[in-house]
């Protein structure tokens, strides 16, 4: 099998060591290089062009933001941006998922060395994602933000969303008039949600959405879509009833849950364990919104690597909901979708451009 070549580009030589050894463990990971700035970088490129950039968006001589948008313009390459967790931070990093990075690993000011020894397997975890890159697809969505992964440490084992929610119930509620959608996405999806959202109108349904993304940027995500949106876009608060053209995003670091009471639904914000390696979970959503919602309901499971969102899909289709995966065409990483489509999941695939008339017209049924 073939190698992936990395390129590390990043200004302090810490983080340059510490990352080549991070990846170079990795036996399917070749570092090619590792550049203190992007002028230097350039010259790496001209010789041999990486499969993957590690990227650093704060550097001398030119910023990340800067080469970002020249490799894009000239040979759209899958970038992981490497940030720092500050709420500063969050905003720059989501210039550059505009730009067209596919994913984020976070570091922090203090104790460096030891939190990216710690975080071995998010980094490789976010190359290998950002490997699988549908390039031409990348390059199609640049004028929209580009993937997010979130850095967790990894767990010993895989939870499934029994540990959050308990086993998945046959009983959901019966039908009411407000209806509800919940969205799962990953590596890919900041692009792809700006695509689905910014072509919704005030009177869509309510939308919940789990999007794998680190604490501190879903607040400064949320707000960006809620600037260019005509729906209202936020961050979710636990207790906050989900209305008509509403949106709620999972905070990172949380899951997300949804909770009927009457004949409205409410954002249930928790913590717990990570769940098939994520917090929040695509799985944890969409099991809550099979048991609360049922036939009120429509789930899709967008672009992203893994296979966190399949089961949850499955079980919101045995009750009921309406189910959908999009298609492999349209997606960055066709992951998520594919898991769920060779569970049974999905009742159909729809492409991105389709899924806001899909949400519209499932919400006029």
């Amino acid at each position: 099998m073939k190698k992936i070549n990395v390129l590390i580009v990043d200004d302090s030589a810490v983080v340059r060591q510490v990352v080549t050894a991070q990846l170079a463990s990795d036996p399917a990971i070749t570092v090619m290089g590792a550049a203190a700035d992007p002028l230097f970088a350039i010259e790496r490129m001209r010789v041999q062009w990486p499969d993957v950039i590690v990227l650093d968006v704060e550097m001398p001589r030119m910023d990340g933001l800067t080469f970002l948008r020249k490799i894009m313009a000239e040979r759209p390459t899958p970038v992981v941006i490497c940030s720092t967790l500050t709420e500063k931070g969050a905003v720059t990093t989501l210039e550059a998922l505009a730009a067209g990075a596919v994913s984020i690993v976070t570091k922090p000011k203090a104790g460096l060395k030891r939190f990216l020894e710690d975080s071995t397997a998010d980094l490789i975890s976010a190359v290998k994602a950002a490997s699988h890159v549908n390039v031409k697809m990348l390059k199609a969505t640049l004028a929209v933000p580009g993937a997010v992964q979130k850095r967790a440490l990894a767990p010993t084992g895989k939870n499934t969303a029994d540990v959050i929610t308990g086993p998945p119930s046959s009983q959901a509620m019966k039908q009411t008039t407000e209806r509800i959608v919940a969205l799962g996405t990953s590596t890919g999806g900041t692009q792809a949600l700006e695509r689905v959202l910014t072509a919704l109108p005030l009177g869509c349904p309510g939308i919940v959405v789990v999007q794998h993304m680190p604490e501190k940027f879903t607040a400064a995500f949320a707000a960006r879509l809620d600037g260019i949106c005509d729906v209202d876009v936020r961050e979710a608060v636990h207790g906050e009833r989900l209305l008509p053209g509403h949106v709620l995003i999972a905070p990172g670091g949380k899951h997300l849950m949804l909770r009927r009471g009457g004949a409205y639904y409410y954002a249930e914000v928790v913590d717990g364990p990570l769940v098939n390696r994520h917090k929040p979970s695509v799985d944890v959503l969409l099991r809550s919104v099979a048991k609360c919602a049922g036939r009120n309901a429509l789930g899709i499971v967008m672009t992203g690597m893994g296979d966190d969102g399949a089961r949850g899909l499955l079980e919101m289709r045995q009750a009921g909901s309406g189910t959908a995966a999009q298609d492999e065409a349209s997606c960055v990483v066709f992951g998520m979708p594919k898991e769920a489509i060779k569970l049974g999941a999905a009742e159909r695939q729809i492409g991105l451009d389709q899924i806001a008339q899909a949400v519209m017209t499932w919400g006029a049924g």
